[in-house]
């Protein structure tokens, strides 16, 4: 996989770090060429000077052939709008940017480009939304045999009740992130754009389970 980031700051230098040691291959852009040396002699990917929401900028760092966008630094109007370029003219499934302004975090989203307000952030949380490797363990009981964890939800599930999500993985939804906010299922909601998704389960059928939901449902479900 190939990874943008715009933002050479702590966050996006702990994210291009790691994103690396992963195995995969990882753009930098900043506009200040010695922010790079947060990056240290052994980083291998590329560094790129220029302005993040830039064509020619965007295009020297591979964004045609990026799997996601990470846009990450100290300016919110700049991060919303390499955002947008990344999702909508160059588009790139999987965009994540950073908002200082919680409340107008929650706009963004509606957008359809995932936000985490400075006051949640970690880079742990943008890695997450960039690398999805399945179900995010985010609860363990004391025995170990349940979790709650969040669990990826493939597109075509949108618009259906969150029931029918239960009944077809053999899961309860805890609760649903919407718009940066957590919400507890009420009868009849149903699964909407930009949800994340946080469900309670077995141990043993986390992975069946999750693999339900990141698919398409089937015929009849």
């Amino acid at each position: 996989m190939h990874f943008v980031i715009m933002g050479c700051g702590r966050v996006g230098s702990t994210l291009a770090l790691t994103v690396e040691h992963r195995g995969h291959s990882v753009a930098v852009v900043d506009q200040d060429a010695d922010a790079f040396r947060r990056l240290g002699a052994s980083f291998n990917g590329r560094r790129i000077t220029g302005v993040g929401f830039d064509h020619d900028t965007l295009v020297e760092a591979g964004i045609h052939q990026a799997d996601a966008f990470a846009a990450v630094s100290s300016g919110d109007n700049s991060n919303i709008l390499a955002a947008r370029v990344a999702r909508e003219k160059f588009d790139v499934e999987t965009v994540v940017a950073r908002i200082y302004d919680p409340g107008r975090a929650e706009v963004y989203q509606r957008l359809g480009i995932p936000t985490i307000a400075t006051v949640r952030w970690t880079a742990d949380q943008v890695l997450r939304r960039l690398v999805p490797e399945g179900a995010l363990s985010e609860f363990r009981d004391a025995s170990g045999h349940v979790v709650m964890v969040e669990a990826p939800v493939h597109e075509a599930w949108i618009g259906r009740p969150l029931h029918t999500l239960e009944a077809a993985a053999g899961v309860r939804v805890a609760y649903v992130t919407r718009l940066g906010q957590g919400v507890v299922p009420v009868r009849g909601m149903v699964h909407q754009e930009g949800d994340l998704v946080h469900v309670v389960v077995a141990e043993e059928r986390t992975a069946a389970a999750t693999a339900v939901l990141a698919a398409a449902p089937e015929e009849g479900a």
